[in-house]
Formats: C-alpha cells, structure tokens, sequence
C-alpha cells in the first residue's frame, strides 16, 4: 500500500514539475530539502540522509546514513560492525551503512511539513525561471499594449513581449485613464511574488523610468556623454532630472531637451503630459541646490553643516510661491533631487515666520 501511495506521489509530482514547466531535477531538489526537515524532526541528531529520488520511475528510497565503527559512541550517527554486516555484508570499519526509512514513519505532521516546504519550494523555482526568463528586460523599458482593463479594480492585463502581465492601478499614472489596444511604455521592475504565484511586476510610476525614457530618446545619455545625476519624482504630476555632461562641448540641458524641445516633448507626452524640469548638477551644494529649486531664482544658499544635510535659501519675495510650488511640490522635489532639507525664505524677510 505504501507502495503505491508513494507511486502516486511521485507521479503527481512528476505531473506538477511538466505543468509548472519546472526542470525535473530542480523539482528534486526541492523535494529532498523538505524531506531533511520531516526527517529531523524524528531523527533530529542524524548528520548524513541519503536520498534516491526519480520521477520518470516513480522510485522514492531516503535513508540514514551511519558511520560503521568499533565502538559505538554517537547511536545517532554511529553503528556497529556487527549491525552493518546484518544490512549488507560488504560492509567494513569505516564504511557509511544506510539504513532505509519507511516513508510513513514520518507521520502526518512531517509530510504536511514536506508538503508546504516543496509548495515554498516550486513557487521559489517558478520565481527564478521567472528571472531567467526576463533577465534581460530587468530595469529596463519596455512597449506593453493594453488588452483587457478590469472593471472594479481598474487594473490593467498588458502584454509584454507575448506575455500577459498585470499593470496594477496603483503601478498607472495617477489620473492617466487606459484603453484596450493602448501601446504605453513600463518599466520593469522586478518579480513579485506577493500572490498565489510570482509576477512580473511592471511600472508607470517608478522613477526610473523617467531615467529610460531619456536614454531611448537621448543618444547622448545613451552612450554616457550626458549622465544623470539624480532624478526626483511625482508621478503624473512633476519631475527633476539632474544632469551633467562629461564633454565640455555638449550642452547637457540642450542635448536632454532637443532641437525645438522635441525629446522633452516626446518624453512628457508618454507620461501624460507629467512636466519635467532638467537641470544641471553640481558638485557644489550650494550651486546644485540653486540648480535644483529652478525655475524659480534663488538669490543665496547657506549651508551651516554638510553632515546635517539641511540649508536655508533665500529667494526673491515675487519667487517665493514659485520656488515653494504647489502645496510645496517644487520644493519636495528639489529636497529629494539634492538630499538636503529646504527651508526657503523670502528676500524681505516679511514672509518668515
């Protein structure tokens, strides 16, 4: 009987590894590691567990190895000649002697632990195929063409490279509204395996997507004459970019916003008309902050200490609300962008306080 149950296991198995499209051998891994855990539960001492596991035959043998000794001193992981001899007579001081495990020795609670460790186990397989399968697209952007929006949730199944993916409505441009047959760009962020079974988890609002978005439409970041610095990001509404141009004959500004502000344009456009301001890096704070807080004009920075990270700017008083911005998003953006905590004051000091 017990037999043909462990027949059944392993054709099940067998059956699962093909439907999930997981490499037999893998499967065994897996299956052994949750075994190591059922049997030490039993047999918690024992050092050395041999197993013999194939799918296509249906054989499933686990045994004990011990080590054959004179003198028994460790039972859990020693055994006497005169003990081995009666498992094989073969066998010598020195030898490893298995001793096969009746698989219902187990008991339930050891096979339900076997059972969740290789469910754990396949999800963790199917992950890294997963990965495999989209190495090469990880952190990178990419076409998705909109096929089916869900009612309620307002979710999105978008294909990507002839795989359906789900594009959440919180992973959309806050406002932007998708329809069937849109093509959109994502960014792909990474494998989620936060439901019943890994994803591949794609973006509209990761920051850096902003970042490939420049490099497809900007040929001088994409061969490394212009580099960002550093990207600040409110989805659908406003975003920083700094920038820096290793050649002292290209315009960093120029080359990100194009000939009649034809890539800016471009760029804007595919995140919904999300306004973008480039502006240049600086390896002086007080500069890059100036830089940061554009387009308003900033009339001094002081910094008291680095370390702290956090200076005060001052600004002309018709600059104030410009350089706060809308409930205080130009301001956000550039303490972000810089890393340093803003506290903006007008010229006249009438507004301080």
């Amino acid at each position: 009987m017990a037999k043909s149950n462990t027949a059944e296991l392993m054709e099940a198995l067998s059956l699962l590894a093909k439907e999930k499209g997981i490499d037999a051998e893998i499967l065994v891994e897996k299956i052994q590691a949750a075994l190591v855990i059922a049997i030490k539960k039993d047999y918690p001492r024992s050092e050395n567990i041999k197993f013999d596991i194939d799918l296509a035959k249906g054989r499933f043998d686990v045994a004990i190895l011990k080590n054959v000794v004179e003198a028994v001193e460790d039972p859990a992981n020693e055994i006497s000649l005169a003990d081995a001899k009666e498992v094989s007579k073969r066998l010598n001081i020195g030898d490893m002697c298995p001793l096969k495990l009746d698989t219902k020795h187990f008991g339930r609670i050891a096979a339900q632990t076997a059972k969740q460790v290789i469910k754990q186990g396949i999800k963790e397989v199917e992950r890294e195929q997963l990965v495999a399968q989209w190495g090469d697209l990880q952190n990178e952007a990419i076409s998705a063409e909109v096929k089916k929006i869900e009612t309620d949730s307002l979710n999105a199944l978008v294909s990507v490279n002839g795989s359906e993916v789900m594009l959440f409505r919180n992973d959309q441009i806050p406002g932007e509204v998708l329809h069937e047959g849109d093509i959109v760009k994502v960014f792909v962020s990474g494998v989620s395996s936060a439901d019943r079974r890994p994803t591949l988890r794609v973006s509209r609002t990761h920051r850096d997507l902003i970042k490939k978005l420049f490099e497809l439409e900007v040929p001088e970041i994409a061969d490394g004459t212009v580099e960002i610095k550093s990207i600040s990001r409110e989805a659908g509404s406003r975003s920083k970019v700094a920038v820096i141009s290793n050649n002292e004959n290209v315009d960093a500004l120029g080359a990100c916003i194009g000939p009649q502000r034809g890539r800016i344009t471009k760029i804007c456009d595919e995140l919904c008309g999300e306004k973008i301001d480039v502006v240049k890096y600086s390896d002086d704070p007080k500069e890059y902050i100036k830089q940061a807080l554009k387009p308003a004009n900033v009339i001094s920075v002081d910094i008291p200490d680095e370390e702290v990270r956090a200076c005060s700017v001052v600004v002309p008083d018709n600059q104030l609300s410009l350089a706060i911005g809308n409930k205080g998003q130009n301001a956000k953006l550039a303490a972000r962008l810089t890393g340093f905590k803003i506290d903006i004051k007008p010229e006249s000091g009438f507004f301080e306080g």
